[in-house]
């Protein structure tokens, strides 16, 4: 697994960014069919997490310990997109003061 910082996606999940495959817009890729698929097979599979209670906007797609999760938020694909930067950023600057 890489390391990698901590990224929050809503009510209290983090996630490492190092196990981040992708984040993606709920709204503009569920037109496709084989994303459709691809999330009902997660779902199916037990591999989907809701991070929050209200509708989801984005999700991401994750591989823990070789395994892939979906994780649904609530918070826009480019909120996520600009916390992990920074969160990696931030993390880099620690691991070069150590």
């Amino acid at each position: 697994m890489r390391r990698g910082a901590m990224l929050h996606i809503g009510a209290g999940y983090l996630i490492n960014t190092g196990q981040i495959i992708g984040i993606f817009d709920l709204d503009k890729t569920t037109y496709g069919p084989k994303t459709r698929e691809f999330l009902a097979k997660a779902e199916k599979e037990g591999r989907v997490i809701s991070a929050g209670y209200e509708l989801p906007k984005s999700f991401l797609i994750c591989n823990e310990n070789g395994k892939t999760t979906v994780y649904l938020s609530q918070l826009a694909s480019s909120t996520l997109q600009k916390r992990g930067e920074i969160a990696e950023a931030n993390y880099k600057k620690k691991i070069e003061l150590n």
